[in-house]
């Protein structure tokens, strides 16, 4: 709240400017070449995926998204932030991935498209965030330890 007065010397309230509207350092000002950007990670699996809008296309290392991924599962998880944020058709997709199977790299792409999105779009922040497709995933694979058989499995005890 700011303090004036008026012409009797009375201290009057004057309300404080509106917050503005939430801002990203990477806006939709900064996209560079056309595109806008977004890295998602899961497990071991990295995705660097490169939104604009066009005709739909979908590529995953060169590939057609369902030549990439053979699961129903995957295909359905990659696409899902499109489709929740009704753009699936509207943008051209392309993705980098490497390391991790097919599952991590399904996951690492949905978290890298809907940051993409979020800096396409920052009106559609709820809708990802409501669907957890924000959300980081943090579950790696546990080391294995020496003097066991694996993370958590132990050699089988010999008393004799």
């Amino acid at each position: 709240m700011t303090q004036t007065t008026t012409g009797l010397g009375i201290p009057t309230t004057a309300p404080a400017p509106a917050p503005s509207v939430v801002t990203f350092k990477h806006g939709p000002e900064a996209q560079k070449f056309g595109w806008w950007w977004g890295t998602g990670r899961r497990k071991t699996a990295i995705a660097r995926v490169r939104i604009r809008p066009g005709d739909g296309t979908f590529k995953v290392n060169g590939r057609d998204v369902n030549e990439y991924f053979t699961e129903e599962r995957d295909r359905g998880d990659v696409v899902a932030p499109l489709k929740s944020t009704d753009m699936f058709g509207k943008l051209e997709v392309q993705v980098t991935t490497k390391g991790g199977g097919y599952m991590g790299q399904a996951g690492a792409i949905r978290l890298g498209l809907a940051r993409a999105l979020r800096v396409y779009d920052a009106n559609v922040e709820p809708i990802l965030r409501e669907n957890n497709y924000l959300t980081r995933d943090p579950r790696e694979v546990e080391r294995k330890k020496y003097g066991q058989a694996g993370a958590r499995r132990r050699f089988q005890f010999s008393k004799r």
